[in-house]
């Protein structure tokens, strides 16, 4: 009788970390970053209709990196949670900070069962307040663990780098315009310090605007009102998210 291969816990656990990274650093990144008037979420994203970016509630936006059929479960999930505990209590009882804590829980579950490969995604959970400083951005590891951002945050690809550049660059009061330029220039930087051209075509975004008079925050911006935020980015003094929104509206099921 043969003996058993023995893997301590901790190799298993470095292991299975590992495998996750590398997965989730295989999709393209993806920037969230706070604005003078909400939170955007910025990316790099060729397919119309698979989304990086979606709408849980009312004030609450989803992004995520990785592989798309695990995080679109997740999405899924984060939706029910919300529409059920908005329906039995109050609309105001949805709050980023809860959702973030059930997410945390389904992938430290998964990650520490034996039974099935851990996910391979990172998630940011974010929710626009009345005022910048209630705004919240939780990042989401592959682990489970909540990580508390402010002002910008980088996941997939090569966030680490891209994180570094949105530190140094990112302010409080942007304008939409401003920020949109800024999440773009650290999208387009490559690992070897190149610059490339994301056509606006192959652009995601979203936002959650305080300003709406609707109870819903979130909106996509696309086509003229992306080109048009992209050309005030690019000249000087370019400011304002006052547009005709062209925008898709509400959570998928």
């Amino acid at each position: 009788m043969s003996t058993p291969f023995y893997v301590s816990p901790q190799q298993a656990m470095a292991d299975r970390a590992e495998y996750a990274r590398k997965g989730i650093a295989r999709g393209r990144s993806l920037v969230v970053l706070q604005y003078a008037d909400g939170i955007v979420f910025v990316g790099e994203n060729p397919s119309r209709a698979l989304h990086k970016f979606s709408e849980i509630y009312d004030r609450i936006g989803f992004a995520a990196a990785g592989k798309y059929n695990e995080y679109e479960n997740l999405r899924i999930g984060g939706v029910r949670y919300a529409d059920l505990r908005g329906y039995t209590y109050d609309r105001d009882d949805v709050t980023a900070r809860g959702l973030a804590n059930v997410y945390a829980q389904t992938l430290g579950t998964i990650f520490s069962s034996s039974a099935e490969k851990p996910y391979e995604v990172e998630l940011v959970v974010a929710e626009v307040g009345d005022s910048p400083e209630g705004d919240q951005i939780y990042r989401l590891p592959h682990d489970g663990s909540i990580v508390d951002e402010h002002g910008s945050v980088a996941v997939g690809g090569n966030a680490e780098q891209i994180s570094g550049y949105l530190d140094q660059r990112h302010r409080d009061g942007m304008t939409l315009a401003e920020a949109l330029k800024l999440a773009v220039q650290a999208l387009s930087r490559d690992t070897n310090g190149s610059e490339r051209e994301i056509p606006a075509e192959r652009l995601e975004v979203a936002v959650l605007d305080r300003t709406r008079p609707q109870q819903r925050k979130f909106k996509r911006i696309v086509g003229g009102q992306l080109s048009r935020l992209l050309d005030r980015g690019a000249s000087a003094g370019g400011a304002g998210s006052e547009a005709t929104p062209e925008e898709e509206d509400g959570a998928e099921e």
